[in-house]
């Protein structure tokens, strides 16, 4: 394609263009409001610790982690203990951005357990955080894996 001489019509059609793209970048700058934020943390604790409490309609939920030692691709277990319904729970990594980890949890005699299992990382330990969701609210629990 050969160089075309600048005419005043072009000229003319490319700061109409400019004017029109510096006008909706103004426009979505001033007029940008954040997003809420829709994570309720009630109280975020350390499953490494031991177990973590919540108190969760009135009653005292345990959520427990196992084996205490978690490591990288082995099965994990989240018992969370005097919750009425079924809860979801979503793992994502902290210190590494590994996706997201649906955890499905079937009843048990006092509450309820889902099995998961991280995946290996490059680090020597990885954060990872327990998003477990129950009646609109989001409570929190991180562990740290070791390789």
């Amino acid at each position: 394609m050969a160089a075309q001489k600048l005419t005043r019509g072009r000229l003319i059609q490319i700061i109409v263009l400019m004017i029109v793209l510096i006008t909706a970048f103004v426009w979505r700058t001033v007029t940008y409001q954040a997003q809420p934020i829709t994570k309720v943390q009630a109280k975020v604790c350390s499953l490494n610790a031991g177990n973590c409490l919540f108190n969760i309609n009135n009653k005292t939920v345990t959520v427990a982690l196992l084996p205490v030692a978690p490591k990288a691709d082995i099965p994990l277990i989240l018992n969370i203990k005097t919750v009425d319904i079924k809860p979801s729970a979503n793992v994502s990594g902290v210190s590494m951005n590994m996706g997201t980890l649906p955890i499905i949890f079937k009843q048990k005699n006092d509450g309820w357990s889902g099995e998961f299992i991280v995946p290996q990382c490059t680090h020597d330990n990885m954060t990872w955080v327990i998003d477990i969701k129950v009646d609109d609210n989001i409570y929190s629990s991180k562990f740290t894996v070791t390789k």
